[in-house]
C-alpha cells in the first residue's frame, strides 16, 4: 500500500511542524508543497522531501499524487485555500479556527458537504490521547467546572498576523480557541459567556477572560492574552475525580488524577502519539473508509465554537 500523501498550502511555522509531523508518521509523505512564493514553497518542500513545489494553491491540489491538504495559511484565507481543494475533490485538514469568520466557516462546511469531501478542524488538542483519556474518563461523576488559560506577552506590531485584523488576528481567534475548546469537549455549549477583555490600538482582541455558564450551575472559566504570560494550564472538576493538565494544557505531557477515594494517577504522553499524529492518523482514515466528517472534531462543533468566539469578541469590543 503506497503512502497517505499530503500537499501542505503555505510554509509559515505551522506548516514546517505540522509537515515535519507528516514526514515521520509511518505510511505517510509530504508530496508537494504550495505558496504564493515559490522559492519557500521549494525550501519547504526540500526540507519536508517533496517531490513538488507550486506557486499556486490551485496548481497544489490540482496534483493528481496528493490524497489531502493541509490549510495552513492565516485565518482569512482558510476558505479561500479550502474551497479550491474541496472543488479538487481533496480530504481538507484545515487548521485552526476553521476560518477567520463564522460567514466564512458555514460557506466551507456547506461546500465539502455538498461535494462530500472530508473536511476537518485541525484542533489537535482533541487528538491528545491524555486530553481524550479526561473526555471519556466516566470516574468524575459530574462535571461541575473547567478552567483554562492560554496567553503571552506578544509585542504589538499590527502587521503580524496575530494582531492584524485582515488576517483574523487578536487573542481569541488564535489562542482563545484552546479554554474555550476543552470548555466545549467537556461540558458542551455554554447557555450563557459572560467576557470581558482589553482592545489593541487597531481593535483587535489583544486578551478577553471571563466565565461560560451551563444549566445547574455548572461553568467554565476562560482566560487568554496576548498582553500577558499566563500559567497555560487547566484543572477539570467533578464531583467525584479532578484533573490536572500540565501546561500546555492543549498539548498536555502529563496529567493527574485525584479524588478523595482514589490514589492519585499520573498519565504521561508518548510523544510518538501527539496531537498532531493523531489528527493526521484522522484524515488518512477517514478518507481511505469513505467518510466526510470527524467524530472527534465534527463540523458542527467547529461551527458552533465559531459562533461562540464571534460572541466573545462582541462582548470584549
Amino acid at each position: 500500500m503506497r503512502d497517505f500523501a499530503w500537499g501542505i498550502a503555505a510554509t509559515g511555522n505551522i506548516a514546517q511542524t505540522v509537515g515535519a509531523a507528516i514526514a515521520a508518521e509511518p505510511g505517510m509523505r509530504v508530496a508537494a508543497v504550495g505558496s504564493r512564493n515559490l522559492g519557500r514553497a521549494q525550501a519547504l518542500a526540500a526540507r519536508l522531501g517533496a517531490e513538488s513545489a507550486y506557486d499556486s494553491y490551485e496548481r497544489l491540489c490540482a496534483d493528481p499524487a496528493v490524497d489531502a491538504i493541509y490549510v495552513a495559511t492565516p485565518h482569512a484565507q482558510h476558505l479561500e485555500v479550502a474551497e479550491v481543494a474541496i472543488a479538487a475533490g481533496k480530504s481538507v485538514l484545515c487548521e485552526k479556527p476553521l476560518a477567520a469568520t463564522v460567514d466564512d466557516a458555514e460557506k466551507m462546511v456547506r461546500l465539502a458537504r455538498e461535494a462530500g469531501v472530508f473536511l476537518m478542524e485541525a484542533m489537535w488538542m482533541r487528538f491528545n490521547p491524555l486530553v481524550r483519556k479526561i473526555a471519556t474518563d466516566e470516574r468524575f461523576g459530574d462535571l461541575r467546572s473547567v478552567h483554562a488559560s492560554f496567553g503571552f506577552a506578544k509585542p504589538y506590531d499590527p502587521e503580524h498576523r496575530l494582531w492584524a485584523p485582515e488576517l483574523g488576528g487578536g487573542a481569541l481567534l488564535d489562542l482563545g480557541i484552546y479554554p474555550f475548546g476543552l470548555a466545549q469537549l467537556l461540558l458542551g455549549m455554554p447557555s450563557d459567556l459572560r467576557i470581558t477583555g482589553a482592545l489593541a490600538p487597531n481593535g483587535v482582541d489583544a486578551e478577553a477572560g471571563g466565565v461560560l455558564l451551563y444549566p445547574g450551575g455548572r461553568k467554565a472559566l476562560v482566560e487568554t492574552s496576548l498582553l500577558g504570560n499566563y500559567p497555560n494550564h487547566a484543572s477539570v472538576v467533578g464531583t467525584q475525580m479532578r484533573a490536572d493538565l500540565q501546561a500546555p494544557f492543549w498539548a498536555t505531557p502529563r496529567i493527574l488524577l485525584s479524588g478523595p477515594s482514589m490514589e492519585p494517577e499520573e498519565y504521561l504522553l508518548d510523544p510518538a502519539d501527539n496531537g498532531y499524529a493523531g489528527e493526521l492518523r484522522e484524515v488518512r482514515a477517514a478518507t481511505a473508509e469513505g467518510r466526510t466528517e470527524s467524530s472527534i472534531m465534527p463540523l458542527d462543533e467547529s461551527l458552533a465554537m465559531m459562533g461562540l468566539l464571534a460572541e466573545a469578541r462582541r462582548q470584549v469590543a
